[in-house]
This record gives structure tokens, C-alpha cells and sequence, in this order.
């Protein structure tokens, strides 16, 4: 028997947030055709955003977690678009992400791991995309990463 998206997520121990809702003049997500678009989501889990600069307060591994839970946030808006039915979303093309750190830390893409593991393991080869790490001098309310998605619905 195949393992769901939610077998793999509940095996993990992990839960879609709620989708965010967006904090300006824009819309969470845009398709288009069967592209679908989401909107910058920044770092946040229960307790509320993660903030901080990597290379300077923050280490790698405190970067790939708040990186984690941007995916979940991404992954929720793409639940949203699909109007819950997340076996529409056929694979993730592109992520790129935005780590807030210092001008001498170069670790972006072992921050931006995060994300991308995550959507490798739960969803396997649907999940392996194409990405930009980079940095950011300062990221909205001080999160350390934002990260943008590019999916395949169907």
C-alpha cells in the first residue's frame, strides 16, 4: 500500500498549518494553467516567527529548522489552492529562498536544505526541484528565512 502525503507527514510528526494569510496587498497564491505560484512564506512555527541572522545569532541547523517550517507554510497554501486535496499537487518545480545572515556567512543552500529535504521526503521524487539560495541583508519582521514556491497541480 502507498503511503499518502499525510501518512508521510504524520510519520514525521509534523502538521500543515493553517495557510497564512497575507500580511499586505497580495494574494497567498496565483495559478496559472496548472502552475500554481505561492507568495514568500516566512519562518514561523506555534510559538510565532523565527527570527534572527544567521552567521551572526543564528547557526545552520537553527536556519534549516526555521527553513522547515517555511515548507510546511508552503504546503499549506498549496493545500488551500487544491481546496484540500493534496494528491492535485503533481511535483515542485521551483523553490527560492531568502536567508537573512551576515555578508560573510555563505552556508545559504545548507540553510535552504531545509525546505528541500523535506519536500524530497515527503514527496519523494515529486519534491525535487529546481532552487536559488541567497542572502538577504534583512528579512520582513526580522524572520531568518522566506522562502517562494513554483508547483505542478493538476
Amino acid at each position: 500500500m502507498t503511503q499518502t502525503f499525510e501518512d508521510r507527514l504524520a510519520d514525521k510528526g509534523l502538521a500543515l498549518p493553517e495557510a497564512p494569510a497575507p500580511a499586505a496587498n497580495y494574494v497567498p497564491y496565483v495559478q496559472s494553467g496548472t502552475t500554481l505560484y505561492v507568495s514568500g512564506q516566512i519562518s514561523q512555527d506555534a510559538s510565532g516567527l523565527i527570527t534572527g541572522k544567521l552567521g551572526a545569532d543564528l547557526e545552520v541547523a537553527d536556519g534549516a529548522r526555521a527553513a522547515e517550517h517555511c515548507a510546511l507554510s508552503l504546503l499549506a497554501q498549496v493545500r488551500a489552492a487544491c481546496g484540500g486535496d493534496m494528491t492535485r499537487l503533481k511535483r515542485v518545480v521551483k523553490l527560492t529562498g531568502f536567508v537573512n545572515s551576515t555578508p560573510e556567512f555563505t552556508d545559504q543552500p545548507k540553510v535552504v536544505n531545509g525546505a528541500s529535504d523535506l519536500m524530497v521526503a515527503l514527496l519523494g521524487e515529486a519534491g525535487r526541484h529546481a532552487r536559488s539560495a541567497v542572502s538577504a541583508a534583512a528579512l520582513p519582521l526580522g524572520v531568518a528565512v522566506e522562502i517562494e514556491g513554483i508547483f505542478e497541480i493538476g
